[in-house]
């Protein structure tokens, strides 16, 4: 099944469950423009508001582009008005269409479900933290040469803190942020997703990298 990730900037009313059609299944992520990206599974395709909260969208959708987990991203800008000149500056700062605001659940399913996206060429990525490394094709995790048996819950979460080292994430970040927003986990799971995957690299060799917070979270430490 293909999945495309909704990228939002704002609530979008009429929720955020995800919504299946045919072989694709469309998944919502809230987010905060300022904050770490959500675990991205699927293509991901960002809705931009025109004004956000001490920033322009047009800022944002140029750092989308910059940014190597979103910069083959479809971005679609959602404008005030239906003005000419803002249209040809969201479109020159990278964005791929626009939308006139407001915007429901309906209108987003609308858009994705008209707009045929090219299939997305998959291109061989590793994720390296020092001697750590994620094969994002093989999903294969490694320390130095020794391959690391982890289970996909301890997968994804070792993708998602090395993609943001050095950040600090709550138990209820970390749920939503690999997508389990939708089912009822007790926040002490993530408890046990970190003991198993902190056993996993401890039984390579890799040490302590993976840290608690004392009243915060956990944090996968830069080398």
């Amino acid at each position: 099944m293909r999945q495309i990730d909704i990228l939002l900037t704002n609530p979008l009313e009429g929720g955020h469950d995800s919504f299946a059609h045919g072989d694709l299944k469309v998944v919502f992520h809230p987010w905060r423009w300022n904050g770490p990206l959500p675990l991205l599974d699927g293509r991901p395709w960002a809705f931009v508001d025109w004004l956000l909260p001490e920033l322009s969208g047009l800022e944002l959708c140029r750092r989308l582009r910059c940014d190597l987990q979103t910069e083959q991203a479809h971005v679609t800008m959602i404008l005030e008005e239906d003005d000419a000149e803002a249209k040809r500056r969201a479109m020159r700062a990278g964005a791929d269409d626009y939308i006139v605001g407001p915007i429901d659940r309906g209108t987003v399913l609308d858009r994705v479900l008209s707009v045929q996206l090219p299939e997305r060429e998959i291109v061989a990525r590793t994720l390296r933290l020092g001697d750590l490394s994620l094969d994002l094709t093989a999903l294969q995790a490694r320390w130095k040469d020794k391959a690391i048996a982890l289970m996909p819950n301890e997968l994804r979460l070792l993708r998602y803190l090395m993609e943001q080292p050095g950040q600090v994430f709550s138990r209820a970040q970390l749920i939503a942020a690999l997508g389990k927003q939708t089912q009822p986990i007790d926040e002490r799971t993530v408890d046990a997703w970190v003991s198993r995957l902190r056993r996993a690299l401890r039984e390579v060799g890799a040490g302590y990298p993976l840290r608690t917070v004392r009243a915060l979270g956990y944090v996968l430490d830069k080398p």
